[in-house]
């Protein structure tokens, strides 16, 4: 066992892009669990843009000089309680650093299944995959053959949303991304249709390229320009399903979406927001879906995974970026355990 452990800091609060400067790696003796707790070694970490709100001085946000929180998945190697064996693997929530004391009440054992590997409960089976999930299933209430444009499409949420839309019986499936090298990772791996660089062009000229009947649901990961072209190209009955506005994270003065507020009214859309908090009653039911279709082979992971703890920081920057295709994961250099 390593004698020392390290973790993340946020050092400022950022006015745009955050950049290294604002962290700072710390090293601090192996935390001693205390009663009733054990000490996990963390093998697998998440970094996702709602972090990088929780950067600003907001409600609930990460507090300066202090460890910061992210899911991660980690091996039980020193315990002072019956609820949680050593070997255990779990899943939790004081990532960013290598190593956590947690007590039974604040981890998820991920079950086990054949073919499925530890990092797909950070992706298509975590709040990644549960995102997409809900969004489809409970916000949009997606039906068998109705047209979909999804935004920030090979981002994690944006490759899941696509992968289960296809499995959901969606109809025509469009979406938007950062480059040539994610478009056609879209169209030839994912299952997209049609998929435009944002970059090229005004969004509601690119949208009415690639589905030039119309949409009947829009999931936005993006909000701004692209929010406005898909009010446009929404039908009648047509919703929206927010789930994050990146293209606005890093710039607080950016000026709100324009678009016809009349079309609301008019076609009968319906726009919704969501934190996947409030639905953390559905993991099994999103593991019922999933899991047979990864072991089928059906469902395929799209992840970016990052080596060494030493390089989450690098990690999380890149991601707001758009370095990453589908679901970005820090792997640390521990030997894995097998899960099957």
């Amino acid at each position: 066992m390593n004698e020392t452990a390290l973790t993340v800091h946020q050092t400022a609060r950022p006015h745009g892009f955050p950049t290294a400067e604002h962290f700072a790696f710390v090293e601090h003796a192996l935390p001693e669990p205390a009663a009733g707790s054990a000490l996990v070694e963390n093998l697998y970490w998440s970094v996702d843009p709602y972090h990088r709100e929780m950067m600003d001085d907001v409600p609930g946000g990460f507090a300066l000089g202090a460890p910061l929180e992210g899911r991660t998945i980690g091996r039980v190697i020193a315990s002072r309680t019956p609820g949680l064996a050593e070997g255990e693997i779990v899943f939790h929530r004081r990532g960013w650093r290598t190593h956590a004391a947690v007590t039974p009440e604040e981890i998820r054992r991920p079950p086990r299944f054949d073919g499925v590997p530890l990092t797909a409960y950070l992706s298509v089976l975590g709040g990644t995959g549960l995102t997409a999930y809900v969004g489809l299933t409970r916000i949009a209430r997606l039906q068998e053959g109705e047209d979909l444009f999804v935004s920030a499409a090979a981002g994690g949420v944006g490759t899941a949303t696509g992968r289960f839309a296809r499995l959901l019986g969606a109809g025509r499936l469009v979406g938007s991304a950062g480059s040539a090298a994610k478009v056609g990772h879209l169209t030839r791996e994912v299952g997209y249709d049609a998929v435009f660089d944002y970059h090229l062009g005004p969004a509601a000229d690119l949208l009415g390229k690639v589905a030039p009947e119309g949409i009947d649901v829009f999931v936005d990961n993006v909000g701004g320009e692209q929010l406005a072209a898909a009010v446009g190209a929404l039908r009648e009955f047509g919703r929206i399903v927010r789930v994050g506005t990146i293209s606005q994270y890093n710039i607080p003065d950016a000026s709100p979406p324009r678009f016809n507020y009349a079309d609301i009214v008019e076609k009968s859309i319906r726009m919704e927001g969501f934190l996947v908090s409030n639905y953390r009653d559905m993991q099994e039911e999103l593991y019922e879906f999933a899991i047979p279709h990864l072991q089928s082979g059906r469902l395929a992971l799209d992840e970016t995974v990052v080596d060494g703890f030493e390089h989450i920081v690098d990690a999380f920057l890149g991601m707001l970026r758009g370095h990453n295709t589908g679901k970005i994961i820090v792997r640390g250099r521990t030997q894995i355990p097998s899960v099957n």
